[in-house]
């Protein structure tokens, strides 16, 4: 008798296999499912496995045939033979339902071991010794990597209820696998993700002074998302910590509280503010404050779907091109969809390069947006805030701080 297995998606796919190589005459002994091998199986679509018989000495399958059916007759005849032997005994205590209980376990457990040997004496005359071996080797790997695998799927599972998208997740947890070796300790696992994270998150990009000369900060983004109360964080910190001349310019005539909260900050700061309607009126500002070290010019908040004003804020950002050094950040809430990060991501890319802000991160408790929106835009990550105190609750981006987060660590 020839004794093979087949491994496939589908228990049909199996035995179409078996059929295809042994013929229609194959018996199928046994299916079980399988799990997949390696440290990031739980990411593999499982498989089932097949194993068929096909008869050639019919000898060979008489003698494992009797052989099982003198265990199982050997077995009964014992089990009766006991049961007439054994005195029964009466007791004034009757028994407690601990004792059945427990006693049916043992029932149990002793039909469990028979069936058991039984599968052992079935293997033991249709099998190889050299099969055999393997499978035991196969299945002490198995359960060495078993610990391990669960730690992964761990980290896993981790990212993404951090939503963390899960194209990026699985990307991660494949690159990590080239590199980690089976049975590595844990902690050494986490540090491999860690640093994978974190170069991917990038180094953080905040605002630097010119090379020379005045440099022009543009701050984009859609309502809503805390982009007036940024640039007067950010105006702080260069005003009061680092004692550099800012002028605030506001492009945003379509919202006058906006640019009256920006004149108040502009105030409270000491600091000269403006109201600019066309190209010509930067240029004036250009040189008003040519000897300043920072312009930060708040846009409009408008909908990321409204072309004319995206087409207005574009002339206005590329007319200072080729004259001064100049950067542009694109304001976020940590707290949008990612859907949505992806839809307003793509408008603002048209109209020029940026890097990311995000607001917010005191109104969520997920992070994962903000590595699926820099791995989705490819643009660096400058600051993020969390509250609406100025000049406090803002920092610059620290990637170290994000990727604890998103592994499930605490700040």
């Amino acid at each position: 008798m020839i004794i093979k297995k087949f491994t496939a998606k589908t228990e049909k796919e199996a035995i179409d296999n078996a059929r295809a190589e042994l013929g229609e005459g194959v018996v199928v002994m046994n299916v079980k499912p399988v799990k997949s091998k390696g440290l990031f199986a739980f990411l593999k679509s499982p498989m089932v496995e097949v194993t068929v018989a096909l008869e050639e000495e019919s000898e060979k399958l008489t003698a494992a045939v009797s052989a099982i059916s003198s265990v199982i007759a050997s077995s009964q005849n014992k089990e009766e033979e006991t049961a007439k032997n054994t005195p029964v005994i009466e007791t004034p205590e009757k028994r407690d339902n601990g004792s059945v209980v427990k006693e049916k376990r043992e029932n149990n457990s002793a039909i469990e071991e028979k069936l058991d040997s039984l599968q052992s004496l079935l293997e033991q005359q249709l099998q190889k010794p050299e099969e055999e071996k393997e499978e035991q080797r196969e299945g002490e790997a198995e359960k060495e990597e078993t610990e391990t695998d669960k730690f992964m799927r761990l980290l896993h599972n981790t990212m993404l209820e951090n939503e963390v998208d899960e194209k990026y997740a699985k990307e991660i947890m494949d690159e990590i696998e080239l590199i980690n070796k089976p049975n590595i300790p844990f902690d050494y696992a986490l540090a491999n993700i860690y640093q994978k994270m974190i170069l991917k998150f990038g180094k953080p990009s905040s605002i630097e002074p010119a090379a020379s000369g005045i440099k022009l900060v543009f701050f984009i983004g859609p309502t809503g998302v805390g982009k007036t109360t940024t640039i007067a964080k950010i105006a702080s910190k260069f005003r009061v910590d680092e004692k550099k001349k800012v002028a605030l310019l506001t492009a945003d005539t379509y919202r006058i509280a906006a640019a009256e909260q920006l004149r108040t900050y502009a105030n409270i700061l000491e600091v000269p503010f403006r109201v600019i309607y066309t190209v010509e009126e930067i240029n004036k500002a250009l040189e008003d404050f040519r000897d300043y070290d920072y312009i930060l010019i708040d846009t409009a908040g408008h909908s990321h779907q409204n072309t004319t004003q995206k087409d207005n804020m574009r002339n206005i950002i590329h007319s200072v091109d080729d004259r001064v050094e100049s950067e542009v950040h694109l304001v976020l809430s940590a707290t949008t969809k990612y859907k949505d990060l992806i839809s307003i991501a793509d408008s603002y890319k048209e109209m020029s390069d940026y890097k990311l802000i995000f607001t917010k991160l005191d109104e969520t408790t997920t992070l994962g947006n903000l590595l699926n929106l820099r791995l989705y835009t490819g643009a660096s990550l400058s600051y993020v805030t969390y509250g609406q105190n100025v000049p406090d609750d803002i920092e610059d981006f620290n990637p170290q701080k994000t990727v604890k987060r998103l592994l499930g660590g605490k700040n």
